[in-house]
């Protein structure tokens, strides 16, 4: 007789990536040889690895089809209130995989493509990334994306469906050079066009003054096209959507009169008009006051919101349609991702009180509590100021809507602080010195009933310091929301092996409650799971170590610790400190020794490959230190690196960091994290406990101490001799003989203007790191720390960031009621529809 299952075996029998059913598998490859057929119109003799993706892409959306109308369906019977997530960038990554995941269909698939013949991972490498976005506020509005499907908020992506996205990176020779990122040029399986939903976009003119109140004449028209993506929610069949814009000249574009030769100019100039979504800007931390920046911002805003409008109006049939707007805020919440989209207020305005004609003070009323902002940096090079001679230019009526917000603005403050023209000054939307500018920051604050940074210490700095005058004014109105990742990504799709060996011990329904992850604590001295959590990251390190000898043609030892920094190249994010720890490194090995736009990073880049060269290729140092630097670094590389990460480098000056997301992705993933105390480290340390993170270096008042008192670069370098050293051999040219002078400019800034202090934590770091590697050199103590970090990760879940702005910004809970599949019949849809109804 057989013996019964334990539970645990039970557990292990239930893969978290979906049952296989012979149906299943049976009705998928009959999809994936009807869409190779008739889709794609080639057989199994001339199909491509390329083709077999897109048969595989069109047949898992054949699943998602039903459950987005029926999900739509479902928002339009129960009316719940919408929410708007309005970004200029949305970087997301491939689709297919996570899509599986979501539908519970991965294993499935998986059994349908081997019986195929297949290699489900080369179809899966065939998908574009798309990359529409820099780094962490587009991977961020990606995550909250999937946290708001899962999570049965009727919910809103709005952006750009950008014709090219972040640029392809290439090191020659040791310098960056870019690469344009043609993503569509293979077409998109998962996106649809809806010409039907086509809006109209005003640029230039002028304004007229009439008895009916302002009139915007004489415009440029350009045209909003709308694509839909399917956003699919974890296993509860709801199917949200992100619709991006793209830009499209009329037809009648300078047609009016011409000949052929005016014919065909006129054709050519439609791309005028197409050029708004042609390419996204490839900085998200510095302002650039470019004309064609701001018409991606009011593109995307003016299409966004008459979208909405015609969407608030339309109700059930047999249901007058919503003609007042007194319950706009109660049915719609908008969300700005950081300044980008902050023109949505004033046109918001310019819809209620020149179309619509309400009443100025009706109108911002309902437009205040209807926007909600949030912050992301406190870099001033970051913070949007536009020229007020380029607004009045392109849009005019805008314009002057902002400058009579900002009168009825300081009104208010000169009754509050009379004679403190002072305070007026500094809080006004516009800025009088120099060039006369309007501050978008302070119009997303005066124009929203919420502002919120990204993780605690962010937040008391925009109340403290940033936004002071702001918050003394408001402080109900200033909030934290600490930034989360999506485990379904993060962890279930990158590292499956971990995401496994978690659902044995404490079953799978963490994935929906990241919270759970704490039952983990009682396994942190479990000799077999130690070993287990050290195998799966050993296996990743060999699988990664597999992919860097066949992608870069670099051998690195599995066994050696993989100490990742992986940042956008910024000086505050201090790459450069790793740099120079890594020449102290290589000095300590060898003890033989006597001794796109934005130059600073391009420096930085070039430092540390030359520095990969000469560590690299030097037999004294052989395999006990390499330095390779990933190029084209983008989510589908992260899903590769993270999951094999030792050591997670989280190292900027205290203060400068908004929250960091990477931090998290490692943290999940089961590697230590060296950092400051900043942006989402200080929350880390806190739910880890300090002494399990390395922490190091100066802390926000320290740096705020230096300031007043002044930093001097020079006294680090005279009183620490290995710091004297690295900096000698790259002044002198060790690196790059051929060119001495090569990192002169380098040099020059982190001796003499270096605003984020590298060398003040320079000693710091270095023993810091000394005791990550006497620590490592212990696995079971290291393996103990991996787990009791992984047990901590719940907080860090964009589903709790998510559930937070809800309740607490939007005015709406979030639900676990299941739509009901596409299967069952449609009472039980409206059954689901009246019971939301209630909640």
């Amino acid at each position: 007789m057989a013996t019964p299952l334990t539970d645990q075996e039970k557990r292990k029998q239930i893969s978290i990536r979906g049952i296989v059913g012979v149906e299943n598998v049976a009705e998928l490859k009959k999809g994936f040889n009807r869409h190779l057929h008739f889709t794609l119109v080639k057989d199994r003799n001339i199909a491509t690895p390329r083709d077999y993706y897109f048969a595989l892409a069109h047949t898992v959306r054949d699943h998602l089809v039903g459950r987005w109308i029926r999900t739509q369906q479902f928002y339009y019977e129960a009316d719940p209130k919408r929410v708007y997530y309005l970004s200029l960038e949305f970087y997301m990554g491939r689709t297919l995989q996570n899509t599986m995941i979501n539908l519970g269909l991965q294993n499935a698939c998986d059994e349908a493509i081997y019986q195929l013949g297949l290699d489900m991972e080369e179809l899966e490498e065939m998908e574009e990334d798309a990359g529409l976005g820099n780094g962490g506020l587009g991977r961020l509005a990606a995550c909250f994306l999937d946290s708001l499907a899962t999570l049965g908020l009727a919910a809103y992506g709005y952006g750009i469906r950008y014709e090219y996205g972040i640029f392809n990176q290439k090191i020659r020779d040791g310098w960056q050079v870019e690469e344009a990122d043609d993503w569509l040029r293979h077409g998109n399986p998962w996106e649809k066009a809806r010409p039907e939903y086509m809006l109209p976009v005003h640029f230039y003119g002028r304004v007229e003054e009439t008895r009916d109140g302002s009139k915007w004449v004489d415009t440029q028209v350009v045209l909003a096209m709308p694509y839909d993506t399917p956003i699919p929610g974890y296993m509860n069949n709801t199917v949200n959507t992100m619709r991006l814009w793209s830009a499209r000249a009329p037809n009648d574009f300078n047609l009016r009169d011409f000949n052929v030769g005016d014919y065909i100019e006129a054709v050519l100039d439609r791309n005028l008009a197409e050029n708004i979504s042609r390419v996204l800007y490839p900085n998200d931390n510095f302002f650039e006051g470019k004309e064609l920046r701001l018409k991606q911002e009011y593109f995307v805003v003016a299409a966004t919101l008459q979208d909405i409008i015609r969407r608030f109006k339309t109700t059930k049939k047999g249901v007058p349609g919503r003609t007042s707007f007194e319950t706009f805020p109660d049915k719609v919440a908008i969300q700005l991702n950081d300044t980008h989209p902050a023109m949505a207020i004033p046109e918001l305005m310019r819809i209620f009180v020149d179309i619509e004609k309400l009443d100025w003070d009706t109108a911002w009323d309902l437009t205040r509590r209807t926007f909600a902002y949030t912050n992301h940096t406190i870099l001033p090079e970051a913070l949007e100021r536009w020229p007020v001679e380029l607004l009045e230019n392109l849009l005019p009526r805008h314009l002057q809507i902002i400058y009579e917000i900002n009168q009825h603005h300081l009104d208010v403050l000169a009754e509050l602080y009379p004679n403190d023209m002072d305070k007026l000054k500094k809080m006004s939307l516009i800025e009088e010195d120099g060039v006369k500018r309007v501050n978008m920051a302070h119009l997303c604050i005066v124009g929203s009933h919420a502002v919120n940074g990204v993780a605690q210490i962010h937040s008391n700095i925009i109340k403290a310091e940033v936004f002071r005058d702001f918050s003394d004014l408001e402080p109900d109105k200033f909030q934290n929301k600490t930034n989360g990742i999506t485990p379904r990504r993060w962890l279930l799709l990158c590292n499956p092996g971990l995401a496994e060996l978690i659902a044995e011990v404490i079953g799978e329904d963490y994935v929906k409650d990241l919270s759970q992850l704490q039952k983990l604590k009682d396994f942190v001295d479990d000799a077999t799971f130690i070993r287990d959590v050290a195998k799966v990251k050993q296996d990743n390190k060999l699988k990664f170590a597999q992919y860097l000898e066949k992608e870069y043609r670099v051998k690195i030892n599995p066994s050696s610790m993989f100490d990742v920094h992986v940042k956008r190249i910024h000086e505050y994010k201090r790459q450069v400190l790793n740099c120079l720890h890594i020449i102290a490194m290589y000095n300590r090995t060898c003890k033989t020794l006597a001794a796109p736009g934005y130059h600073m990073a391009k420096m930085i880049i070039k430092l540390i490959t030359t520095v990969g060269d000469v560590v690299n290729n030097d037999p004294v140092v052989g395999n006990k230190l390499k330095v390779v630097f990933l190029e084209n670094y983008r989510v589908s590389l992260a899903e590769k690196v993270i999951p094999a990460t030792d050591l997670s480098e989280q190292i900027s000056t205290a203060g400068t960091e908004a929250s960091g997301t990477g931090n998290m992705k490692f943290m999940l993933n089961g590697a230590l994290t060296i950092g400051t105390m900043d942006g989402a480290n200080v929350e880390m340390a806190e739910e880890a406990g300090e002494e399990n993170l390395f922490i190091f270096g100066m802390r926000v008042d320290d740096v705020t101490a230096m300031d007043k008192k002044g930093y001097d670069a020079m006294e680090y370098y005279k009183k620490i001799p290995e710091l004297k050293q690295v900096m000698d051999q790259i002044t002198s040219g060790f690196f790059c003989p051929k060119n001495p002078d090569l990192f002169k400019d380098l040099t020059n800034m982190l001796f003499k203007h270096d605003r984020f202090k590298v060398f003040a934590d320079f000693e710091d770091y270095l023993e810091a790191q000394a005791k990550v590697s006497n620590l490592y050199q212990n696995p079971k103590e290291w393996t103990k720390m991996v787990i009791k970090n992984i047990a901590a990760t719940g907080k860090f879940s964009s589903d709790r960031t998510i559930t937070e702005y809800a309740t607490e910004v939007w005015g709406v809970e979030p639900t676990d009621l299941k739509i009901p599949p596409p299967s069952e019949p449609r009472e039980a849809f409206e059954q689901t529809a009246r019971a939301l109804k209630k909640m």
